[in-house]
Parts: C-alpha cells; structure tokens; sequence
C-alpha cells in the first residue's frame, strides 16, 4: 500500500489521510513524501494531520528521522506559521544551512525581527557557515529595526566569508545604511559594487528618498540611465515619496508620464505614490483623477487619498471619502487612515464625527498605538472640551511630548492659558524634554497671560537647544515679549533671527501698535520695503492698529489708500474695521460715518462696534443709538456692544433708557463678561475680579487700597464717578471705583515686590478713564513703574505720565 501512496492522484491523497485506519499504517520514512505533496498541494490540514500522526505513532524524538522534520519545519514555514515551524526545527538534531536561512528569512518578512538576528547568532554558535544567502536576510532584518551597530557586525562578518562581492549581499548592506540614515557609508558599499542590477540602484536611490535627500535622489536616477538600466515600476514607487515631500510637480509630472508610456500607472502601487504625489503638490484634482481611474484600489490608496484632501483642507471631502471606503468594505482602516479621518474632524471642530470614530478605533482596539491616542486628545482638546481631553490625557498608556504639547495647544486655543502653563509644568516633571512644535504651543499662553518669566525660560530653553534657529519660534518670541511689555527685547529677538519671513515682520510691527510706537512701526514698514520685501493684508492690519494707538491718522488713510493702488491688496473688512476704529478714536466720527457708508465692503457687527465705542468715548449719543440699531438689525455676536450703550446712556444721565438696554441685553440671554486682571509675582498667576474677596490675601489687599486711596487724594486725585455707570450715590460710586480688578492686582503687586519694583498688570477689557487716571497717581505714591495692557493696547505709567497720552 506504501508502494501504491506514492502515485496518489490530489483527489485520492485527502481521502487517505482521513482515514485514520490507513493513516496509522504509514511509516516514518514515507512522511516526508507525503509532507512534501501537501506543500506543494497547499493542504494545511492533512499536513497537520500527518503531524499528528507522527506525533501520536512515531517515536517522535526516535524514529521520525530529519528529513521529516525538515519537511515539517517548511510546511508550517510554507503556510505562514514560522511559530511552530520554530518548535519543530528546534527539534532538528542538525538541520541543514538551507533549512537555517529559511527560518530567518521567515523571521525577516514577517517578524518578529529580533528572532531573525537571535537565530543567526544560533547559527555561528553551532559551528554552521552563513551562506550568500543567509546574509540577505539577516541584513533586512537589521534594516527594519534600524539595527546599524549589529549591521556593522555582519558586515564584517561578510568581509571575512569573502561574501561582499555578492550582488545581493551588497545590496543588502546597502538597504541598510541607507534605511538607517548612513548614507555616506550606503554609498560606499554602492560605489565598491563591480555589478550592480536594477535592484542595487533601486536600493541606493530609495535611501536618499526616504531622507529626503531629493536632489541626491535625481542625480542617483540620471546615473542608472547612463550607466544603460532603465527605470522600473520599483523604481518610479520609490521615487514619488522624495518627489513629493520636495514639491517638484514637474519632476512628478514627468515621472507620471514616464509611467503611463510603459504602462506602470494602471499598477496599484504606482497608482497610489501617484495619487499621494499630486495630493503632496498641492493638484488634488489630478491626485482624485488619478484614484477614480484605477481598476484595482488596497487599503493604502484610499489612505493616500483621504491624506491628500486633509493636506489640501479638503476636510469634508475627506470624510465623505472615507465613509465611502467603508461602504465598500475594503477592509478595516489602518491606523494611518484613521489618523487622517480623526485630524479632518479635528479641524472641521465635528465632534460628533469625531466621537463616532473614536468609537470605531476602540471597537479595532487601535486605541493603545500612541499615534491614534495622540490625533484623538487633539480632536478633544482642539474642539474645546477639555474636561473629556483632560480625561482621556489620564487614561493614556503611553503619552510622550506629542501628547503634551495636544494638551496645551487645546488649552490656548480655547482660552485656557493658565491650565496650559500648568500641564508644561507636569511635562517638565515627568522627564519629557519640550520640542519645537511644544514650544510654539506653549508661547502664546505666555503671551495671553504675560506670564514673562514663563516666557523668558522658555526662550533661554529654546537658545539651549538650537530651537531659535527656527523662524516660527523667532516670531512667537517677538509676539511674546511684545504683548509682555517687552517690546525693545522683541525688537532684539527680531534683529539677530538668521531669517526672517513676513510674519516677523509683521510681528514686530504689531508689536510697536499695540504699544503706541506708531512711528517705530512706520519706521520699520518702510525698512520691509527697502529689503524689497513684499508686504501683505495683515502687514497692512497691523501698520493700521499702530497708527490708531498713536493718533497718525493721515498716515493711515495714506496706508489705507496705498494698499490697493500700489501693492494691489483689496482691502478687506478688518482693514475696514481699523480706519473706523483710526478716525473714531480721533474725534472724526462724521468722516467715520461716511466710510462706512462707502466700504468696499458690507459692513458687518464689528464695523458698527468700533463706531459705537468712538461714540462712547466722545460723547455722541445720537450717532450711539445709530449705530445700535445697525448692530440690533445684524444681529449683536456678544454682550460688548450692550454694555456700551448702556453705558453710554448711563453718562449722559439717560438711566432708563440704560436700564432698557441691559433687560434687553438679559432677555436675549448676553451676559456681561467681568472685568478681570492678572498679575505674574515670582513665576505665579494672580487674577483678581472686581469686588472680588477670594483672594487669600484679600483683607490685606484692601486695607492697602484704602492706604492709597488716601494718599492719592493728597495729591489731588478725584474719582471719576462718570466712569460708574449705575444710579448710585457719589460715595458708592467712589467704593466700585476703588474695588476694579486692575486696581486690586496693583495692590497686591505693591505688597508681593520689593519697593520700587515695577509692577506688570493684564485685564480682560479695556481699563477705565478712573484706573487710568488712578494709576497715574499710584505711580507718584508708589515711586514705581507701572504697565497695563488691556485689549487695546499697552500703558506704560511712569511719574504720574502715562505713554498714551490719555489717547485710547
């Protein structure tokens, strides 16, 4: 019957196996036979079946000889199971080098990585020669887990087998230094190479794209030409990616036409480096184009795809696109795809999508990879709910600086600065080193709260570690220092920057605005123009903010002017918004009316707002109530604009009608935002509201008000009790007066610092005519300088003066 097995037909082989009344009669010597047809018949289950069989009649550790293990070591090899194929050859008394080398180009392909390298350190242990084959792939093994120094080793191992004359061992070494960053020493081995096929070039170039090496790249592709070998589909996949991260449409248009000619294009891999390098260059409809046309799409297309629309800021298309995929079940998204759905949400601010995914990622159990848990903290934080990004921040496995710096971007962008210093702080605490992208997140915080000694640790930091190099960190820290009343050491910053772009310029000007430096920042325009330099609509935003916080209104209906006949920018409504803002706080509220009237522009809330808050400061009710009942037909976005005209009543002693408005302000539910102020003392946050009595030191901080009080009206201060705007008696009004938020942070600062140190307070809204005329006066009691920004601008108190020359 043995003699008989031996011609089976694949019919009858299966049907002899299952019998177990024939199966115990086959002996030890006739299995490798029988394993070897069911490799080659790719029957998993009858070789599992004769396994079995060996196991149960063979003696297994006596009478099954090598060969058969041999044989079972490739089937379980063979049907991509190198787990028990291991089992198996481990019980092998000497399997062969062959058997050997395909163990580790098992490992090698589908990991773990580690065994591949372990099992050829096996090797050598047992007295057997690597092959030129062995080398391949222990060397891809390293090259995947960007093992250079166990690489080295082998490479020297080669040299001494004589090996290294090999094409594919060359070539081998050279996809490793090249994948592990060695280029020099990649192109070594390349160059010492006495043949060299399509593989060893493919190999050399691919190392130079995936570091984004692009010229080096091109110059590698002009090489293989000469040298008489054409480009294939392999080559044409590994260049795209350098392509495309060096934006040259060009060179990928020429690629794609390269393609098309020897019919590469229509290949699935090739047709996804396409789509994914005209996504990177900015021709989402060729890269859509593109994907529509391919017969046959995987996973890793439809990624490219939704990558590209999120990259272009396509985001609905990207989700639309992604819903498709999973309509058509191409099988689950990798973590890679749903990054991408997960970020659209995240700039689209779609939390309900973006819960759904989230939901989805939890159900794959993909929410451990830290690229996942990372882009869902930033859908979280990014759409303001940070009690749930908080939340989830805590739940996190593992959380590295890009989870952090999630964390603190979230906590700015929703206003929440003083939370974003806090979480920096635990990131310190926890050993995690701030990179660059941290950094950027973390300055603007600083800045919002002028928390300056956060901000300066910050920039001496970022000086340590070469972060200063970069152009947008430059332009954070001149935003920073400007906004902390810092302005000469952003003028410093913005002058040693190794390069500067038009955001640093732009900076710099808006700095000197907001500090009422307008000829400064006229000074520094001009400088942009000399260096031919061309400015932009917010370079022009910015130039208008300064000529209003310093009174240069010919000046900035010059620049108004100037902006669309000599540099072509048309102006838009925040251009509009400021030379309302510029002829209002300068008296001309007529001249104002009239360019509103003739705006390039539908004024909107903001134009009618800035009206509005001229009208308040020069007392013209009539034009008040005008431009109210523009706002009141447009719809009013907060509770700003109520509280100016009440106030603007309340001044011209019209109480009912200030008492109208703010039932009317109530019943359409606008609460008025309180005035709120905050000073740094020793790296801390102090915020103060006014009346408020939660500050511990409260009792303190009032007696030391009080003290004041009495010495300022020594010296001929008054309370300017048209600053209350309720129905009050003249003492009271004086109490409110003495309890605004700004005036309790000053207290507090003069008990907190050293005599004569200056004293730096921020408020949440404009200060009043009574702190201004107040804080004059504290600064001659005090003998100390006093700086106040609020939303308009900086004032900067010294000798009873104030820098703004009572214009804001």
């Amino acid at each position: 019957m043995i003699q008989c097995l031996t011609r089976l037909n694949r019919v009858s082989l299966p049907l002899f196996i299952s019998n177990y009344h024939l199966l115990h009669t086959i002996t030890a010597d006739k299995c490798p036979e029988l394993l070897e047809h069911c490799i080659q018949t790719k029957s998993f289950k009858h070789g599992k079946l004769i396994h079995q069989h060996l196991l149960k009649y063979g003696n297994y550790h006596g009478n099954v000889n090598s060969f058969a293990l041999e044989k079972l070591t490739r089937l379980y090899l063979s049907f991509g199971r190198p787990d028990i194929a291991r089992q198996v050859f481990d019980e092998i008394p000497e399997p062969t080098v062959i058997l050997w080398n395909l163990m580790i180009r098992a490992y090698a392909w589908n990991g773990p990585f580690e065994a591949a390298i372990d099992l050829y350190s096996h090797m050598l242990v047992n007295g057997i020669t690597p092959t030129k084959f062995t080398f391949p792939f222990v060397l891809k093994a390293c090259s995947s887990l960007s093992a250079v120094n166990r690489g080295e080793e082998i490479h020297n191992h080669v040299l001494r087998l004589g090996l290294d004359s090999d094409v594919y061992v060359s070539t081998a070494l050279v996809d490793l230094y090249a994948k592990c960053g060695d280029i020099a020493r990649a192109e070594n081995v390349f160059y010492s190479m006495q043949c060299k096929d399509i593989v060893a070039w493919n190999a050399m170039i691919a190392g130079f794209s995936l570091h984004g090496l692009y010229d080096d790249m091109m110059r590698m592709v002009v090489d293989m030409q000469e040298a008489g070998i054409s480009p294939n589909s392999s080559t044409v996949v590994t260049i795209l990616p350098g392509v495309a991260q060096g934006s040259s449409l060009s060179r990928g248009k020429a690629i794609h036409g390269y393609s098309v000619r020897h019919y590469y294009s229509s290949a699935v891999m090739v047709g996804t480096g396409l789509v994914d390098m005209y996504g990177k260059c900015g021709l989402i409809s060729y890269a859509r184009t593109i994907f529509d046309l391919l017969a046959a799409k995987n996973e890793v297309t439809w990624s490219a795809m939704i990558g590209a629309y999120v990259l272009s800021d396509h985001m609905r298309e990207a989700l639309d696109l992604f819903e498709n995929m999973l309509l058509k079940e191409v099988g689950s998204p990798s973590l890679v795809t749903l990054c991408c759905a997960l970020r659209a949400c995240t700039k689209l601010i779609d939390l309900t999508y973006g819960r759904r995914l989230h939901g989805c990622i939890l159900k794959s159990g993909h929410i451990s990879d830290l690229m996942v848990g990372n882009t869902t903290l930033s859908l979280y934080a990014k759409c303001g709910v940070l009690d749930e990004a908080d939340k989830f921040f805590k739940e996190m496995n593992l959380i590295d600086r890009v989870s952090y710096g999630a964390m603190i971007s979230g906590c700015v962008q929703n206003g929440n600065s003083q939370q974003a210093l806090n979480i920096f702080r635990d990131m310190q605490l926890s050993g995690i080193d701030p990179d660059e992208a941290t950094m950027l997140a973390l300055l603007p915080a600083c800045s919002y709260l002028a928390a300056l000694k956060y901000g300066a640790c910050a920039h001496g930091y970022s000086i340590i570690r070469g972060f200063v190099a970069d152009t947008s960190i430059c332009n954070a820290l001149i935003d920073m220092y400007a906004k902390c009343g810092k302005v000469k050491t952003a003028r410093e910053v913005f002058n040693r920057m190794q390069k500067r772009d038009i955001i640093s310029w732009n900076s710099m000007i808006a700095g000197y605005g907001i500090h009422g430096l307008g000829s400064d920042a006229l000074a520094l325009f001009n400088d942009l123009r000399s260096e031919g330099l061309m400015p932009d609509d917010i370079t022009f935003i910015s130039l208008l903010i300064a000529c209003t916080h310093s009174g240069l209104v010919a000046e900035g209906k010059y620049w108004f002017n100037a902006m669309l006949q000599e540099y072509q920018i048309v102006p838009r409504i925040d251009h509009c918004i400021c030379m309302v803002d510029l002829l209002g706080r300068a008296g001309l509220l007529e001249e104002a009316r009239r360019f509103i009237e003739k705006m390039p522009c539908a004024p909107n809330v903001h134009v009618w707002s800035a009206l509005l808050a001229a009208c308040k400061t020069h007392k013209n009710v009539e034009l008040a109530e005008e431009a109210s009942k523009r706002i009141s037909n447009l719809g009013p976005e907060s509770s700003g604009n109520f509280v100016l005209m009440s106030n603007i009543y309340s001044c011209a002693g019209r109480w009912e009608d200030a008492a109208s408005v703010r039932i009317i302000q109530r019943d359409q539910g606008f609460k008025k935002r309180p005035g709120c102020s905050w000073v740094e003392i020793n790296g801390t946050i102090h915020a103060f509201i006014g009346g408020d009595y939660s500050h511990p030191l409260s009792e303190h901080i009032y007696k030391k008000l009080e003290e004041l009080l009495t010495e300022m009206k020594r010296l001929g201060y008054q309370a300017s009790s048209g600053a209350v705007f309720q129905d009050v008696e003249e003492e009271e009004k004086e109490q409110i007066l003495l309890y605004h938020s700004e005036k309790l942070a000053i207290a507090f600062a003069t008990l907190s610092l050293s005599p004569g140190q200056p004293i730096f307070v921020t408020k949440n809204l404009r200060v009043c005519g009574d702190c201004h005329d107040a804080i004059k006066y504290i600064t001659l009691v005090t003998k100390r300088e006093i700086t106040v920004r609020d939303t308009s601008r900086f004032h900067h108190f010294k000798d009873g003066v104030c820098s703004c020359g009572d214009f804001w």
